[in-house]
C-alpha cells in the first residue's frame, strides 16, 4: 500500500516508491523535486521566497530557494539517493496578480523560478522539466516509481511533465 506524502508551504519531505509526494497551492511559489530514477528516492520542497538573506526571520530554511534546495539535496542523499544520478523537476512561479510596474520585487514568481534554477545549477543537478510562469496556480504530485510529475492547473486540464 502506498502513501501520498503531503508537504505544506515552506516545508520539504522525502519519499521512496511506491509512495508519492504532493504540494498544493503553488501560486508564485515553486515546487522543486529532486529525484534518483534508479533508487526511486525523491524529495520535494515548497519554496516561497528566493533569498533568505533578504529576510530577518529566516529560520525556516525550506521557505527560501537558496537554503531550501540545498537542504532538500542533503535529505535526499541522506535517504540513500546517489548524487550523480539526480535530476530535478520544477513547477510554479506564477504571476498571480496583474501589476503595471517594472518593479522586480513584485515579480515574486519569476524571482522564485530564477532562484531555484540557480540553486540547482550551483549544486550541479540538471533540470529535466520545468513548468513555471503564467498566471495560474498549480498543485503537483510526483510519482518516483516512474518519474511522473502530475500538474493540476486552475482552469486547465491536468497534465503530466
Amino acid at each position: 500500500m502506498s502513501t501520498m506524502h503531503k508537504i505544506g508551504m515552506a516545508e520539504l519531505d522525502v519519499c521512496k516508491a511506491p509512495d508519492a509526494i504532493t504540494t498544493l497551492g503553488l501560486g508564485s511559489c515553486i515546487g522543486c523535486v529532486i529525484y534518483d530514477p534508479v533508487s526511486k528516492i525523491c524529495g520535494m520542497v515548497h519554496v516561497m521566497l528566493p533569498d533568505s538573506t533578504q529576510i530577518r526571520n529566516n529560520e525556516k530554511i525550506a521557505k527560501f530557494a537558496d537554503t531550501g534546495v540545498r537542504e532538500l539535496l542533503r535529505v535526499v542523499l541522506e535517504a540513500g539517493a546517489t548524487k550523480s544520478r539526480l535530476i530535478a523537476k520544477i513547477a510554479g512561479g506564477a504571476q498571480m496578480f496583474a501589476f503595471k510596474t517594472d518593479n522586480e520585487m513584485l515579480k515574486v514568481g519569476q524571482r522564485n523560478a530564477e532562484a531555484v534554477t540557480k540553486a540547482l545549477n550551483d549544486l550541479k543537478i540538471p533540470i529535466a522539466v520545468s513548468d513555471v510562469g503564467g498566471n495560474n496556480g498549480r498543485t503537483i504530485e510526483f510519482y518516483p516509481e516512474d518519474g511522473r510529475l502530475l500538474v493540476r492547473c486552475v482552469g486547465k486540464s491536468t497534465y503530466c511533465i
